[in-house]
């Protein structure tokens, strides 16, 4: 089981769910740094090129992604559908169909790197975190020392390489996927259960569920449910 993580993230983030599943006979996983983060810190790559940087570490194996980590995953199965044996999409997007709204969220993204560069690497964490889509962690959930590991540089240039405005809308290509799938959504992220409602309807062999008492981060305010949703799935593909 490969594991790639969201945007201020490392591979440490998937910590707890690692034990959980070594715990459970699963002691065969392993998290990544995706570009831009972590050891991958000087890293420069888009979503394709972090696509073929996370299949190089990973090989053949059931890829889970959280939020970026998810898009990435998305795109590898896509480019590399040899190494994904299956997919987990947790919290993801195939992209904006808008053009305007793509294009808008491309230079919210431009802005926000700048804004890293801008005050640094602490405060910016700072005020990521008090994103809504993150109410629901707790601060040790939250891992705000780990995440303080990256660097202004390298989440500048994953913003400007692999933002959601980078994206070139999927949606299109989703029938090409014919991996058994699982989209996993908190109850209380609206905006990303519409988007994984519609993930479930355009992919060939896919399965939604939703975690109860969870957010965004589903994976980090609800390790165990997480954890016992990916092995019953994957008991049953």
């Amino acid at each position: 089981m490969l594991l790639a993580h969201g945007f201020t993230q490392t591979a440490q983030s998937w910590s707890v769910v690692q034990q959980l599943l070594n715990s459970r006979g699963f002691d065969e996983s392993n998290a990544v740094d995706l570009p831009g983060h972590g050891l991958a810190g000087d890293v420069r790559s888009d979503l394709w090129g972090s696509a073929a940087h996370l299949v190089a570490a990973g090989g053949r194996s059931t890829y889970v992604g959280y939020s970026m980590g998810g898009r990435v995953s998305l795109h590898a199965a896509l480019a590399h559908p040899q190494a994904v044996e299956r997919l987990v999409l947790i919290g993801a997007t195939a992209g904006i169909d808008d053009a305007d709204a793509r294009a808008q969220r491309r230079t919210d993204d431009e802005l926000l790197a700048d804004r890293i560069e801008t005050i640094g690497v602490e405060a910016f964490i700072d005020e990521w975190l008090q994103n809504p889509l993150f109410a629901g962690l707790t601060p040790d959930q939250a891992m705000r020392v780990d995440r303080l590991r990256n660097t202004a540089d390298g989440l500048a240039s994953s913003l400007r390489l692999a933002g959601t405005g980078t994206q070139a809308p999927l949606w299109d290509r989703l029938s090409e996927i014919t991996c058994p799938v699982l989209l996993l959504v908190g109850q209380h992220d609206k905006k990303f259960s519409a988007i994984a409602e519609r993930l479930a309807t355009a992919l060939p062999n896919a399965e939604l569920r939703a975690i109860a008492d969870a957010g965004h981060s589903v994976h980090l305010e609800q390790p165990e449910r997480t954890v016992d949703a990916l092995i019953d799935w994957l008991a049953s593909t």
